[in-house]
C-alpha cells in the first residue's frame, strides 16, 4: 500500500514538474496586450515569423464594441504584467488609467494611438460649450496605420533589440502593402462619378473621408449611442440623397436596414441600394482564424466605395 502511494506521489511530482516547465516556457515569451483588432493585426505583421516568441492578447476578441467594453480582472492582470500594451486612448478607454496603475512589470511599454496622432486627431461635432471629444476610430485610415505600425516597430525593436533588424524588414514589407492600398483608394476616389456619401447610421469613417477628401452626411456621429434618427434627420438625409444623385445609402456592419430603408423611402428614387461598410471594430477570433486581416477588410471597404461613388 505504501509502495502504491509512493508511486502515485512520484507521478504527481513528475506531472507538476512538467507543468512547471510548461508554465516557465510560457512566461519566457514576451507578452503584448492590445485592445482592438487593427492593433493586433499590425503587431502580428511587425513580428512576422517571430510570433512563436510572443503571446499577443487581443482584449476585444468576441465581437464586442470598443464603446461598451469593460475589462475583466484577468484582462487587468494581463495589462499589468505585459511587456507592451497598446490602446486607442479615446473616451471609451476611460478604464485604462486605472489599469496602468502600479504595474507588475515595471519595464512595461505603453502605446497610446491618440497620443501618437496628436493634433491630427479629428474632433467630433458636439454641443456648444461642451469639452471637445475626438473620433476614436483612428484605425480607419491607412495613413494612420502606416504611422502606428512604424511606432510599434520602434518599440518592439527597443524591447527586443536582438531582433530589431527582422522587425524593420517585416515592417517595411507591411508598409508597402498599406501604401499600395492607400494609393488604390486615391485612384478610385479620384476616378469616381461622385464625391459624397449618405450614411444612415453612425459614421466612424471620418479619418478615411479626410484622407481622400470625401464629403459625407450621416445620421449620427462616430461614437453616438443613438439608434433612432429624428424625423428631421431622415428628411435631411433623403433630400441630400436626391441632391447628390447617389444610387445607394450606406450603413455599418452591426446595423440593420431599417433606417436606410426609411431614408430611401422618403427620397424620390425608391430603388436605391443599401451598402455596408465595415468599421473593423467587431472582429472575432473566429474571423482571424479564418484569414480576416486589417488589409482584407480595408480592401472590402474600397470595393464598397467604388460601387457607392459611381
Amino acid at each position: 500500500m505504501k509502495k502504491t502511494i509512493a508511486i502515485i506521489l512520484l507521478v504527481i511530482l513528475v506531472i507538476l514538474s512538467f507543468s512547471s516547465c510548461a508554465t516557465q516556457k510560457v512566461s519566457d515569451k514576451k507578452s503584448i496586450v492590445v485592445t482592438v483588432f487593427p492593433e493586433y493585426d499590425w503587431v502580428m505583421n511587425v513580428i512576422g515569423d517571430l510570433s512563436e516568441e510572443y503571446e499577443v492578447n487581443l482584449l476585444l476578441k468576441n465581437g464586442s464594441d470598443l464603446h461598451s467594453y469593460q475589462p475583466s480582472t484577468k484582462d487587468m492582470a494581463s495589462i499589468s504584467s505585459c511587456d507592451l500594451f497598446i490602446y486607442v486612448g479615446g473616451e471609451s478607454d476611460f478604464w485604462v488609467e486605472k489599469a496602468l496603475e502600479n504595474p507588475m512589470n515595471k519595464n512595461r511599454t505603453v502605446i497610446n494611438l491618440m497620443k501618437i496622432l496628436g493634433s491630427r486627431a479629428i474632433e467630433e461635432e458636439g454641443e456648444e460649450g461642451e469639452a471637445p471629444e475626438y473620433d476614436e476610430h483612428v484605425w480607419l485610415s491607412l495613413k494612420n496605420a502606416v504611422l502606428f505600425s512604424k511606432h510599434i516597430c520602434t518599440e518592439l525593436s527597443r524591447i527586443d533589440d536582438k531582433n530589431a533588424k527582422k522587425y524593420l524588414e517585416n515592417t517595411a514589407n507591411y508598409l508597402s502593402r498599406l501604401t499600395e492600398l492607400d494609393e488604390n483608394y486615391s485612384k478610385v476616389v479620384n476616378e469616381s462619378s461622385f464625391n459624397t456619401l449618405i450614411v444612415a447610421d453612425r459614421f466612424p469613417f471620418a479619418y478615411l473621408c479626410k484622407d481622400y477628401n470625401i464629403q459625407y452626411y450621416a445620421a449620427f456621429d462616430g461614437c453616438s449611442a443613438d439608434t433612432e434618427a429624428s424625423f428631421e434627420t431622415v428628411i435631411f438625409l433623403a433630400e441630400k440623397l436626391d441632391e447628390s444623385g447617389l444610387n445607394c445609402v450606406l450603413k455599418i456592419e452591426s446595423s440593420d436596414d431599417s433606417l436606410p430603408n426609411t431614408i430611401i423611402n422618403n427620397s424620390k428614387n425608391k430603388n436605391r441600394k443599401i451598402f455596408t461598410l465595415n468599421s473593423i471594430q467587431s472582429v472575432t477570433m473566429k474571423d482571424i482564424e479564418s484569414g480576416t486581416t486589417y488589409l482584407s477588410l480595408m480592401q472590402s471597404n474600397l470595393d464598397i466605395l467604388r460601387d457607392a461613388l459611381n
